[in-house]
């Protein structure tokens, strides 16, 4: 983990080298508008600390983003009038991640779809292959068992 990345976008966003439209600011935070927005309203939360995904942030900052996108959700209903939120990460390219810098998406969801043009990418409700998940599981479940 480096302090700052002088080739990544939110770090300059955060330096003040690239313009942002600014929600929310702590010690550890930093909340903009996002420019590419899935909805009216949606918005990215980020430690001010570089971190390349998920899998590298610290504990420190990934609690304090969360708490502050938490947050920010409220007001996202209270203010904008969203009928929902979604909070969405994505780790990897093959994730869908796109800025190699941890953000969290802070996605106000309606009803009106003239302000909300985001779609499930799966069905909910489709059940799947019960020995594949219960195989999974296992091995997921004794990877985390020196977790405890």
């Amino acid at each position: 983990m480096a302090p700052m990345s002088d080739e990544c976008v939110f770090c300059g966003i955060l330096s003040g080298s690239l313009p942002s439209v600014r929600i929310a600011e702590d010690d550890q935070t930093y909340a903009f508008m996002d420019i590419n927005p899935a909805t009216d309203g949606h918005l990215l939360v980020i430690p001010k600390r570089h971190s390349r995904d998920l899998l590298d942030i610290p504990a420190d900052d990934l609690t304090a983003v969360t708490l502050a996108a938490q947050r920010i959700a409220g007001f996202v209903v209270s203010e904008l009038g969203a009928d929902g939120v979604n909070l969405l990460n994505c780790c990897g390219a093959d994730a869908w991640q796109t800025v190699f810098h941890f953000h969290l998406h802070v996605i106000p969801r309606y009803i009106d779809t003239s302000k909300d043009r985001l779609v499930l990418p799966w069905q909910p409700g489709i059940r799947g292959e019960m020995n594949t998940i219960a195989s999974l599981g296992e091995r997921l479940a004794a990877a985390c068992a020196g977790m405890d």
